[in-house]
């Protein structure tokens, strides 16, 4: 299981992508799950979800550098967090590809997306009419995905069910490249908190993540 890509973004963050070859048997085995965690996987419908599941597990063990046994839980909004290690998570997988984002001092947001032209037909749900004023025609999908998971990624590290992709997160203008940075900010409930999101494309799929400032 080499780990695909993996960057460290300051002395305390990092991210890692790995691209899933494996079998569900194949990843349980490097696992030592808890009777909670097995009914779990049992109860998920599709094998692609059980493999997405695993492959988020192992990818953080390996980033955490531990043997030991990792009690990885969800806290009342649905998001991951460590239960026996003191670090912040965030987890993401899209078809072949599983991400992690591990901070020791900071919470983070990452999401995975692969490519596709279906997102053209949901873009007015998730983004303003003013975001939607600076996507590049040329490019669209491309840049629609590096909003998508930009608000994805700053969802995550926000942590609240509630939050409104359309209302709550508002992505400055920026122009659309492989690579690059973009501004934005969480605005709910009177309170206005300002990020960057970094984002990348890597071969058919986009990745954004963030760290708190």
């Amino acid at each position: 299981m080499p780990i695909t890509f993996h960057e460290n973004i300051n002395e305390d963050t990092t991210i890692g992508l790995w691209k899933i070859t494996e079998t569900p048997e194949d990843l349980e085995h490097r696992l030592q799950l808890k009777d909670h965690e097995l009914k779990l996987l049992r109860s998920l419908s599709k094998e692609k979800r059980n493999l997405h599941w695993l492959a988020t597990r192992v990818l953080l063990r390996k980033m955490l550098n531990t043997n030991e046994y990792i009690d990885c839980q969800a806290d009342e909004n649905g998001k991951p967090i460590l239960m026996n290690h003191p670090h912040h998570i965030s987890l993401s997988h899209s078809y072949d590809y599983a991400a992690v984002m591990v901070s020791k001092t900071k919470k983070v947001g990452i999401d995975i997306e692969i490519i596709k032209d279906k997102i053209i037909r949901v873009q007015q749900k998730f983004l303003s009419d003013e975001e939607l004023s600076f996507i590049n025609n040329e490019n669209r999908t491309e840049h629609l995905y590096v909003c998508w998971c930009a608000k994805e990624a700053l969802y995550k590290l926000n942590g609240k069910r509630e939050t409104s992709f359309r209302n709550h997160i508002h992505l400055s203008p920026f122009n659309y490249a492989e690579n690059g940075n973009l501004d934005a900010n969480i605005d709910k409930a009177g309170q206005k908190e300002a990020y960057q999101v970094e984002y990348r494309r890597f071969e058919d799929y986009m990745l954004g993540y963030v760290c708190e400032q």
